[in-house]
């Protein structure tokens, strides 16, 4: 099974960047189709972007479309999520997931990190 743990959260001002890692273990992550998420105060987790086991194909939410870029290195089993121009209301906690099936449901899934807080300050 493969375990997920996300880094690189901060405090950045709008208009900023900060690039998210999530490293695996105990599997290849070369595997699973890898999902971001994002879960801001008192909202439910959102889509933000995917990856495919190859790095090959890629998808994202409407709302970070050309500011966001999901990236793969899977000889350091780790996916990245890079995130430039960043908005106030980018603010909240952020997810890796790993899932079998190139998907964009929350609940297809699983092996989720802790998650790692972005804040944008206006």
């Amino acid at each position: 099974q493969v375990q997920l743990v996300e880094s690189g959260g901060g405090l950045v001002q709008a208009g900023g960047s900060l690039r998210l890692s999530c490293a695996a273990s105990g599997r290849a992550v070369s595997s699973y189709v890898i999902g971001w998420f994002r879960q801001a105060a008192g909202k439910e987790r959102d889509f933000v972007a995917r990856t495919s086991g190859s790095g090959g194909n890629t998808d994202y939410a409407e709302s970070v479309k050309g500011r966001f870029t999901v990236s793969r290195d899977n000889v350091k089993n780790t996916v990245y999520l890079q995130m430039n121009s960043l908005k106030p209301e980018d603010t909240a906690v952020y997810y890796c997931a790993a899932s079998s099936y190139w998907t964009a449901r929350a609940n297809s899934f699983y092996a989720w990190g802790q998650g790692t807080l972005v804040t944008v300050s206006p």
